[in-house]
């Protein structure tokens, strides 16, 4: 008898139709951890050489997280054609909390949120109740505004390259379809960059002729660990396993696998987690499973798990090439911002298309979106109503996204059991990602 065929899933590839494959994979995620990498670095005034040296890391968490998810090893892993990103809001709570209380101890922060979500997986279903749709969509839509404030003065040192970025990459989310579409921001780079070049712009200058790059082990010294100054990023870690759940039902369904959220969700999360450990070690955010790549798969047919081991592979590679990280570091500021603000401006329509999921004709959903959206916005549009405050509560409410968070999930639990109406529980987990 002969032996059945593997499942789609489980499909290995030669190498000639592997590698493009994979190569397709890269050139749809890259540009997130390359405009993450620079949104940190040029909040906290890093050097080129150390610029490069956070986009090596970066690009092997990205590679090896990839990696895991795709193999599975040790029940950490969903064993799913997956990638691996640095969390976009992430990175605005990381950069928040470097620029307050130092970049020390927004490692620390980020190895705290990491062990914590390893500390949960285990109560998977009882935490993520506490953020459906609503919840999602009020706190994703206040990520993408404070992500556009942090990264708008990366834009404003060059309005020519970086306003270019920005038409070129709504042009083809315009006018591109398929996966020509997920090249968009690369594309907006490559005319921004154009632009710099015939205007003059001042490209960095990145120190270094060496082939091999490697990472810096504590760039910022040692971690410090202060549990309320890393209250944002632990809450982002909680709400990270909705965000988990759509993404493992979601590739599930697109590999033709039974979606098995019991088993498969926590696996998932133990692989951002630990990708998030090394993270904090090597001066990066928290990392997060993406569901970018997911479109690759449906279009293409091609369900195998191989071909996002192969893309891990190509970005560990990466990583590695000294040449590929300078060249990536020598790109100029305005380029990567306007190209931030595209990515964070889509962020927050993801925020407002999630809350499409709620019935806002219901008093109690409206009051709290407003009320998430009023604790949000605040420390963006009146930072001054906070100073007053002890370090502890400015901590806590003088930042926009945890404030927002902590208000979201504390009024969506009290106007679910006692508010008017009772609003029914949304079943349906949240299929888009507040990091991409």
């Amino acid at each position: 008898m002969a032996a059945s065929a593997p499942d789609a899933v489980d499909e290995r590839l030669p190498p000639a139709r592997l590698l493009p494959l994979a190569a397709q994979h890269v050139l749809a995620m890259i540009a997130a951890p390359v405009s993450t990498v620079f949104l940190i670095a040029t909040g906290l005034r890093l050097p080129a050489d150390r610029t490069a040296a956070l986009l090596s890391a970066t690009l092997l968490l990205c590679g090896a997280g990839a990696l895991l998810q795709s193999f599975g090893v040790l029940r950490t892993g969903a064993r799913l054609p997956f990638m691996m990103l640095p969390g976009g809001a992430a990175a605005a709570l990381f950069l928040r909390t470097a620029q307050e209380h130092g970049a020390a101890t927004a490692s620390g922060s980020v190895l705290l949120a990491a062990a914590l979500l390893l500390a949960v997986t285990p109560l998977y279903r009882r935490i993520v109740r506490f953020f459906p749709p609503l919840v999602m969509g009020a706190t994703v839509l206040v990520i993408g505004v404070n992500m556009i404030d942090v990264a708008a003065p990366m834009a404003v040192g060059g309005a020519g390259p970086a306003v270019v970025t920005i038409a070129a990459t709504a042009l083809g989310l315009l006018l591109l379809r398929g996966v020509w579409r997920q090249f968009s921001v690369l594309l907006g780079m490559a005319a921004g960059t154009l632009t710099a070049v015939l205007t003059g712009a001042p490209f960095h200058h990145v120190p270094g002729g060496g082939v091999l790059a490697l990472p810096r082990l504590f760039p910022y010294g040692a971690p410090h660990f202060d549990l309320l100054a890393a209250l944002p990023l632990m809450v982002f870690a909680l709400a990270s396993l909705a965000e988990a759940t759509g993404q493992t039902v979601l590739n599930s369904e697109a590999v033709g696998r039974r979606p098995d959220p019991a088993r498969d969700v926590p696996r998932t999360a133990r692989a951002d987690a630990v990708t998030s450990l090394g993270a904090g070690l090597l001066g990066g955010t928290v990392m997060v499973t993406s569901a970018e790549n997911i479109g690759i798969v449906q279009l293409t047919g091609v369900r195998s798990r191989f071909v996002t081991a192969g893309a891990g592979g190509l970005l560990v590679l990466g990583g590695l090439c000294a040449p590929v990280t300078r060249l990536l570091a020598a790109l100029p500021t305005p380029v990567v911002g306007g190209a931030s603000l595209v990515i964070y401006a889509v962020i927050a329509a993801m925020g407002i298309g999630l809350l499409r999921r709620t019935d806002l004709a219901d008093r109690g959903a409206v009051t709290v979106v407003a009320l998430t959206l009023l604790a949000g916005l605040l420390p963006v549009l009146a930072p001054e109503w906070y100073r007053p405050l002890p370090d502890w509560a400015r901590t806590l409410f003088g930042s926009g996204v945890p404030a927002a968070a902590l208000t979201a999930v504390v009024l969506s639990a009290l106007f679910a059991r006692w508010g008017p109406g009772r609003r029914r529980p949304v079943q349906d987990a949240p299929r888009v990602s507040p990091s991409s």
